[in-house]
């Protein structure tokens, strides 16, 4: 095979940024951070993922406003102290080959304080009883909502001064963006609740507050949760429209995933087992359906492990990127190992203990390869 036409390896753009390739790092927390502030081990994490070959790196969630904070191990863009520090990242990047974008970032409900603190986290609305979230939180107040709208914009402009290529709104996996998306969580009477194009409004706000301080030519590029994980929830089939609606507002590519979470992991973006062809892939219908809907890229993620299967999405038009999390938290360089030829499967077997590990306080690393 000649690798050098391989369709994985073509060079590829998302608004005028040129990628190398299709194959992005999907963004992953990596629990290194230092009370917001980029560490040498972060440093050292990206110069491995870019020399290592993947196209475009999307950084872990990375908060625009203290309110959403989810770790005081998680990096922050939400002053202008912070943006010397992200210089270093995006100068490693750079310097192996690769573009990088900062996912911007708000917890919402999920938000954690340390428990000397008096601050409750913020959501779109309260629910009395709710089997899936148990912590205590409360409803914002509009003007809440337009500070953190603003705290969205601001973070943009500072990932453009950092040197980031693009940023993504995080818009998936249960945090504040899912919470005003999804008709469970989102019970508001206002502008900003009831139907679909009022539970997408801060979507929208978002991006034309980012457009305001980033210019016309930056990429604006959402990762967003198309269906919750359990019954009851945002369902697909308004779900496929929020994309739609996303991707005709003027963001510039959709990476598509999960909503709210379940209970197990069968129920969010980290299933496992994925130990055979038909359990990869796992959110392949909902890209193929949305990829026909829509004029911008499509970001596939979700279990994605065999070579041969990754062309296969793209020959056929299913998905234009491929979205990699847990295969090169396992092995960094496996893409520069593919484009050699060496098409061997992933060897990620999808335990999910490196996310454990960073739940309990630990550093991002595979636990099951000495790493």
């Amino acid at each position: 095979m000649d690798i050098a036409r391989n369709i994985l390896f073509e060079p590829m753009r998302i608004k005028n940024m040129e990628l190398r390739n299709r194959f992005i790092r999907s963004a992953t927390y990596d629990g290194c951070a230092d009370n917001g502030y980029v560490t040498d081990k972060q440093v050292n994490l990206y110069a491995n993922l870019s020399e290592g070959g993947v196209g475009f790196i999307i950084t872990g969630i990375t908060y625009v406003h203290p309110s959403g904070q989810f770790s005081t191990f998680q990096n922050s863009i939400a002053g202008d102290e912070f943006i010397d520090g992200l210089k270093r990242l995006t100068s490693v990047a750079h310097q192996w080959g690769a573009k990088i974008a900062v996912q911007l970032f708000h917890a919402g409900r999920g938000a954690r304080f340390p428990e000397s603190s008096d601050r409750v986290p913020i959501a779109p609305s309260v629910l009395e009883a709710d089997p899936y979230f148990k912590s205590r939180y409360r409803a914002m107040t509009e003007d809440e909502i337009w500070q953190i709208v603003d705290a969205f914009g601001d973070g943009a402009k500072r990932a453009r001064e950092a040197g980031f290529d693009a940023v993504q709104i995080h818009g998936a996996h249960a945090y504040l963006l899912s919470q005003f998306l999804s008709p469970y969580t989102n019970l508001r009477d206002d502008k900003w609740g009831g139907d679909l194009e009022n539970r997408l409004r801060v979507h929208g706000e978002i991006y034309q507050n980012i457009r305001q301080k980033v210019g016309e030519d930056y990429p604006v590029l959402i990762k967003i949760g198309v269906q919750d994980g359990f019954p009851g929830g945002l369902e697909f089939s308004e779900g496929k429209l929020a994309a739609r609606y996303l991707a005709e507002s003027g963001f510039d590519a959709l990476e598509i995933s999960q909503g709210l979470r379940g209970l197990s992991f069968e129920e969010t973006e980290f299933k496992t087992k994925i130990n055979n062809l038909d359990r990869e892939a796992y959110f392949r219908n909902w890209c193929r359906q949305i990829k026909n809907r829509v004029e911008v890229p499509i970001i596939m993620v979700g279990g994605l492990r065999t070579f041969e299967l990754m062309e296969e999405i793209i020959q056929k038009k299913e998905a234009d990127f491929i979205s990699l999390s847990r295969p090169l938290i396992r092995n960094p360089s496996i893409i520069r190992e593919w484009e050699k030829g060496d098409h061997h499967r992933a060897e990620c077997i999808s335990c999910n203990k490196c996310l454990e590990g960073v739940r309990d306080g630990e550093t991002l690393r595979c636990k099951n390869s000495g790493g």
